[in-house]
């Protein structure tokens, strides 16, 4: 076991002068030069540090009083005190009596605050704080300071691999508009070549800018190389582009009906327009043919189908249209002329026969169209034959808006529902009802008024 040492051997009871070791002259000095502390003490041949320069105090915040506190005096004076043992402070002043052994003997190599009286500190006036602002005032905060901004530490690896991106990536985040959606999400964990590898795979390709990141969704980045498509993928590219069987049906469905479309208006077109002028064309030619032979001084005689023999008027309706032998839809009735019933059992007399009931048909839509308005007609309306040799006048005596195309009865010699009773020199027009339809036939009649030869020139509804 360590032997005590000799201050302990004297124990701590007795007073100093019973103490052998340290009664002898200039122990105290040697005991004082083993316990110091060569950090603190200066070193040789240098002068006491200079004191530190306080801290700066803001003009905003308040100070806190400094309450100086008297230094703890020990219960008895002794070596101990000045060797550093904790127990107090050491005197204020190098020439204070240090316990009865004379003044402290390295007082000059001592620091300059050393032998300060801390006891007669006094604290600093405090410095005044403004008043509060009331809530009314409208007095904007200071905004605080927010500091440098962060930037992570990076190794030069890392910086070399990626520091382009993670820059980009970083200024968002300064801006305070959020983190760059594009940035990786996670830093890399590892070694540095781990790190290497992902910060290369950070800027692989095949990325998409995602929807908010500075473009369209979807859209690749401007800096990322597109990656070639290989054989198999640029054959299935090849493929999507090309119609399916479906897409290339309905597209030619819809242009047949197209097609049948475009051809229907045509026909409708040619049926109510071209017709007409074809017809009208043709009948003119026919009327002007019929007038020439009559200047030529022709005898009448049998008269040969789709030959046209007479001429046809009507004041009140504008109609002036050549008669022709027969009732051919293709000779006669199509090329705008009037047809006269003369073939079998549909034969009627002739306009200068002494009895018997004149008839004949007419188109009432398209091709010429000249019944096409005969149901205006009303009773006392002048209906005139024009042939070679007179003038034949009618007067409408009756209509029958509607009745069946079997109906042949209307055509006779004394025709049952005109309102005639007996024989006589009649006359019948015959068409199509409804209009640009030939379901049902629409009659007038009419019966003669007036037979007027040629060289007495013309009848007075004409001349009129």
């Amino acid at each position: 076991m360590t032997a005590l040492r000799p201050e302990h051997d004297a124990g701590y009871g007795a007073s100093y002068e019973q103490r052998e070791a340290y009664e002898e002259p200039g122990a105290f000095e040697a005991a004082v030069d083993g316990l110091a502390d060569p950090l603190n003490d200066p070193l040789p041949g240098q002068g006491a540090a200079p004191p530190p320069a306080p801290a700066p105090v803001s003009p905003t915040a308040p100070v806190a009083p400094t309450v100086p506190t008297a230094p703890t005096q020990p219960s008895s004076p002794g070596p101990w005190a000045a060797a550093g043992d904790g127990i107090s402070a050491p005197p204020p002043s190098a020439e204070r009596e240090w316990s009865g052994y004379g003044p402290y003997p390295h007082a000059a190599e001592a620091p300059a605050a050393y032998g300060q009286d801390w006891s007669a500190q006094v604290a600093p006036e405090p410095v005044p704080v403004p008043p509060p602002v009331p809530a009314s005032a409208s007095v904007p905060a200071p905004r605080p300071d927010p500091g440098p901004p962060y930037v992570p530490v990076r190794d030069d690896a890392t910086a070399a691999a990626g520091g382009a991106e993670e820059a980009t990536a970083l200024l968002p985040t300064i801006s305070g508009t959020g983190p760059d959606p594009v940035a990786r999400s996670e830093p890399p964990t590892g070694g540095r070549a781990e790190r290497r590898k992902a910060a290369k795979g950070g800027r692989g390709r095949g990325r998409t800018r995602p929807q908010g990141a500075g473009g369209p969704a979807g859209a690749p980045e401007p800096s990322t190389p597109a990656r070639p498509l290989s054989r198999v993928e640029a054959r299935q590219a090849a493929r999507a582009l090309k119609d399916s069987p479906g897409v290339i049906l309905s597209r030619a469905v819809g242009e047949i009906f197209i097609s049948l479309g475009v051809l229907m208006l045509l026909f409708v077109t040619y049926q109510l327009w071209w017709t007409n002028i074809q017809a009208d064309l043709y009948a003119g030619k026919e009327k002007d043919k019929i007038q020439q032979g009559w200047a030529e001084g022709r005898q009448p005689g049998a008269f040969e189908p789709g030959q046209g023999f007479a001429i046809m008027h009507i004041p009140k309706l504008d109609v002036v249209v050549p008669i022709a032998e027969g009732i051919d839809k293709a000779k006669v009735l199509d090329r705008g002329m009037v047809g006269h019933y003369a073939e079998g059992r549909l034969k009627t007399a002739m306009p200068s026969d002494k009895q018997g009931n004149f008839a004949v048909a007419g188109h009432r839509n398209t091709h010429g169209e000249p019944f096409r308005y005969i149901n205006r007609l009303e009773p006392g309306d002048k209906i005139i034959v024009e042939t070679q040799d007179a003038y034949f006048t009618y007067d409408m005596a009756s209509i029958l808006p509607q009745t069946a195309p079997s109906n042949t009865g209307v055509i006779g010699p004394v025709p049952p529902g005109s309102g005639f009773s007996e024989p006589g020199r009649y006359i019948t027009l015959t068409t199509c009802t409804p209009e640009f339809t030939s379901t049902y036939r629409m009659i007038v009649w009419g019966k003669m008024v007036e037979e007027r030869p040629r060289d007495k020139g013309k009848p007075d509804a004409l001349v009129g």
